[in-house]
């Protein structure tokens, strides 16, 4: 008998309004950055996107360069809908992106009509899907004009290859002018995707505001810091980390003694409000109105299990939010 989803899958995740929109999106969704490519365990790759929504997460976040090599999470992606996931389509949101170097020659990164059509039509290929619910330019072009990403997201809308569209990595200003487009043109911007966790506090300074203002959702990446909000680092560097294989991700410089004893702090606290660290990273985000969803990473179906158990406690109190701030001064 094939793969069959829990029962319950939706009794226990908790579901957004993405902006003023009519989509409801998981408060933790399912990003396939890492551990999707050719080189990892295909069937490890295949039991987290199973657990995952057995565990109600029905947002699945790709890009067409995730791997390695670039492609190779779509394509992996898509073995596991074709085995076990074609039957629940409709229950799913699926999103992809491009922006980023895909193929050798002018024509294979940034913002331009020519990259962003062939980008999609090719993740849709590998994918082995029609469409995808939501198409984010992945960064701003610096050289293409905006109104040409713009309008060709907003093409790719009218042709039915996306249902929505949205924008990744945009800082303040760039996102406003992109919005005021996309509103222009009919098909306005669902999300914004940005960095965001309790050490990387940019989009505070404007981004949430002016999301909130115009009506639009908003899913935090990296929210536990590439692992530095974990209990991965409290006591140094794990030969089997990301940090100490010294990736362009994380590395041992980053891991600081200021860092970790910050780290520990917040740890301590956690434990106060019996949480992982992770678990309370997680629900300080959520605790943001303005925040639809948060986007964890896993490398095995324990680490998906621990960060959806942030839901089970997503209140703090004044004097714990009091006490996060001043540890992370």
């Amino acid at each position: 008998m094939g793969y069959l989803p829990s029962k319950q899958r939706y009794a226990n995740m908790k579901y957004n309004r993405c902006g003023r929109s009519g989509l409801k999106l998981p408060a933790v969704a399912f990003g396939l950055w890492h551990n999707f490519g050719d080189t990892t365990h295909f069937e490890n790759s295949r039991a987290m996107i199973r657990r995952a929504f057995d565990l109600g997460i029905t947002h699945f976040d790709l890009a067409n360069n995730y791997g390695p090599p670039p492609g190779a999470a779509e394509e992996n992606f898509g073995r596991i809908l074709k085995q076990d996931l074609h039957r629940y389509r409709d229950e799913l949101i699926i999103s992809t992106k491009a922006g980023y170097l895909m193929w050798p020659g002018p024509y294979g990164d940034w913002g331009s009509k020519k990259y962003l059509v062939a980008s999609l039509d090719q993740s849709l290929k590998r994918l082995g899907l029609d469409y995808v619910d939501i198409f984010y330019h992945h960064r701003p072009d610096p050289e293409t004009p905006l109104e040409e990403t713009m309008s060709t997201l907003d093409l790719l809308v009218r042709q039915g290859k996306a249902l929505y569209v949205g924008l990744s990595n945009y800082d303040v200003e760039s996102t406003k002018k992109a919005l005021a487009i996309l509103k222009e043109l009919g098909t306005p911007c669902l999300i914004h995707q940005m960095s965001y966790s309790m050490f990387n506090r940019w989009a505070e300074d404007g981004l949430l505001s002016l999301l909130k203002e115009e009506g639009v959702g908003s899913i935090a990446y990296s929210p536990l810091a590439k692992g530095l909000l974990t209990n991965r680092y409290l006591n140094g560097i794990p030969a089997d980390s990301r940090a100490a294989s010294s990736s362009r991700f994380l590395n041992p410089q980053d891991i600081t003694e200021e860092k970790i004893a910050t780290v520990r702090r917040l740890n301590e606290l956690a434990s106060t409000r019996d949480q992982s660290l992770a678990q309370m990273a997680i629900a300080w985000l959520l605790r943001e109105e303005q925040l639809t969803s948060v986007l964890i990473g896993a490398s095995k179906v324990s680490q998906i299990e621990d960060c959806v158990g942030a839901l089970e406690n997503l209140d703090f109190t004044p004097a714990e939010l009091q006490q996060i701030e001043a540890i992370l001064q």
